[in-house]
Formats: C-alpha cells, sequence, structure tokens
C-alpha cells in the first residue's frame, strides 16, 4: 500500500474537486492507488446524486452561448437546490462546462439524448454521469432543467440575452434573404432588442398559427359564455376582435414593442426589411425563466 501523503491527497482533491477527508477516505479504500481512488469518488459522487435526486432543484441559472459568429447558439437552464450554490463559482464552472458540451456535440432533440452523449471533454462518461458527479462536490441535487440549440440553415442571426443574473434567458434567430444583411448593425440592433422584449413581454409563440388550437378554442368558449344572449352572428364578430387582444398578448408578431408601443414587433421588422432591402424575419425563440412551470 503506497503511503498516503498530505501531497498524494491535495493531488486527488485538484483532479477531482472533492473534499479533503472524502479524498483521504477514498485513497484509503483504494490502498493509495490514485486512479483506483478517483473511481472512489466518481462512484460516491453518483451515488449521493441518487440519494439526492429527490430534492428540489428550484433554483438555479438560465445560460446562453453563441458560436460560429452567430450562426448557432445554445440556450439551458441549470438548476441546483438553493440560491447560494446559484452563485457559487465551482456552479458557474459546471454550468460552462454543461454549455462547452452542448456547443460542441451533435445536435438532439430530447433532454434524454443530450444525456446520454458521452461527456466532450471526458468520452469515458456520459453527460448525465458528469452531471450526477457534480452533485458530490456542490452537496446539493442538481440538474440540467432545459436546453435549446440553434443552427442556422441558410441565411441568419442567432441572439442570445441574459436578464436578472441569470433569473430569465432568451435565445432568438432571424433569417434573411442575403448574406451581406447579417453584418448590419441594424440587424444587431434589432436581434438585441427583440430578446430584452422577449424576457419582458414573454410571449408563448411567434405567430398567430403557432397558438395552440384548443387554447384559441378554450379562449372562445370564454368569450361565447360572457356574451350569452346576443345574436350569433353578433357574438362571433366580437369574438374576432376579442381575439386581437389575445394575440397582442401572446403572440410575439402581434406585441406592442416594449420600447415603443405604437409599434409592433412586425411592424419593426418591416421596417428593417425595407430599409436592408431583404426580408427579415423571425424563425424561433426560446425563453427560460429559473424555476417556472413547464407544460408537459
Amino acid at each position: 500500500m503506497a503511503e498516503i501523503t498530505v501531497e498524494l491527497i491535495k493531488t486527488l482533491r485538484d483532479k477531482t474537486n472533492a473534499g479533503m477527508m472524502d479524498c483521504k477516505a477514498a485513497l484509503v479504500e483504494a490502498q493509495g492507488d490514485l486512479e483506483a481512488a478517483e473511481t472512489v469518488l466518481r462512484k460516491k459522487g453518483i451515488a449521493d446524486a441518487d440519494k439526492k435526486a429527490g430534492r428540489a432543484a428550484k433554483e438555479g441559472v438560465c445560460a446562453a452561448r453563441l458560436v460560429g459568429d452567430g450562426k448557432a447558439g445554445v440556450l439551458v437552464e441549470v438548476n441546483c437546490e438553493t440560491d447560494f450554490v446559484a452563485k457559487n463559482e465551482k456552479f458557474g464552472e459546471f454550468v460552462e462546462a454543461i454549455l462547452d458540451h452542448i456547443s460542441a456535440s451533435p445536435s438532439v432533440a430530447t433532454l434524454d439524448e443530450l444525456l446520454a452523449q458521452p461527456f466532450a471533454s471526458e468520452p469515458g462518461k456520459t453527460l448525465e454521469v458528469f452531471i450526477k458527479e457534480k452533485v458530490g462536490q456542490l452537496g446539493e441535487n442538481l440538474g440540467l432543467g432545459r436546453f435549446a440549440k440553434y443552427e442556422v440553415a441558410g441565411e441568419g442571426l442567432v441572439g442570445s440575452y441574459i436578464h436578472m443574473a441569470g433569473r430569465v434567458g432568451v435565445l432568438v434567430e432571424l433569417a434573411f434573404g442575403k448574406a451581406d444583411t447579417a453584418a448590419s448593425p441594424a440587424v444587431a440592433a434589432l436581434l438585441k432588442d427583440l430578446c430584452m422584449h422577449i424576457a419582458a413581454a414573454h410571449p408563448i409563440c411567434v405567430r398567430r398559427d403557432e397558438v395552440p388550437t384548443d387554447k384559441v378554442e378554450a379562449e372562445r368558449d370564454i368569450f361565447r359564455e360572457q356574451m350569452k344572449g346576443k345574436p350569433a352572428e353578433i357574438i362571433e364578430k366580437i369574438i374576432d376582435g376579442k381575439l386581437g387582444k389575445f394575440y397582442s398578448i401572446n403572440c410575439l408578431l402581434d406585441q406592442p414593442f416594449i420600447k415603443d408601443n405604437d409599434k409592433t414587433i412586425q411592424a419593426l421588422l418591416d421596417e428593417l426589411s425595407k430599409a436592408s432591402g431583404d426580408t427579415v424575419t423571425v424563425v424561433r425563440f426560446h425563453r427560460f425563466a429559473v424555476g417556472e412551470e413547464v407544460a408537459a
């Protein structure tokens, strides 16, 4: 059995970020074998993660990363149990490592697929195992709550915005008809304004035809109930008008711009399209807020 020195314990701590006492115990169990002790700590971290998995992780941060000169972007919500850990430097490094992985790895459709990927910087483990190991180091239940990854097909740009020290995050994709439009300062300004607007106004979709049919019909039913007794043909006309208000609250293109309520977001896009001699459209967006309830 190799001698378990302070230097050996520190070496293991530097490699794993585990506590000194945990490192010493792992080295004792591994009879001084540094590599075997690292494996012991990894297994312990996963076991600790499984024990903590049932604990609520409603704190955390939203974080974003743009890559490829704005041709791709990533947005994540990474969760922990307390605001104290969310502000911890080690937690910040953990979030950056997740962004590194998603940015460098092939795109996938679901969170389960993402967690099953070989971890980019350590292919011998999956992203899920990497996250579980961090539970033992940070002492709380941790998780990757949500992610979005955009990769522009054709001409376009991705923009991002993080609000309230990571409490809200936004990712937006614009599409153009011409390659040189992306270099316009006016486009960069609009993309920034759109991200900030979405963070504040919380639309649920880009355009009217993206609103779920059942949600629209539920609104119609509410309006019909409010107007019982009126002639049917009048009711339907009034409902169409009321739905315009509904769309102006929920659909990005119909929303009044937060910096100028006399203009809609669609009007801003039309102005930029005219000025640039190109067609500028919003392809998609994601808005995450830490701890919010998400529909299944």
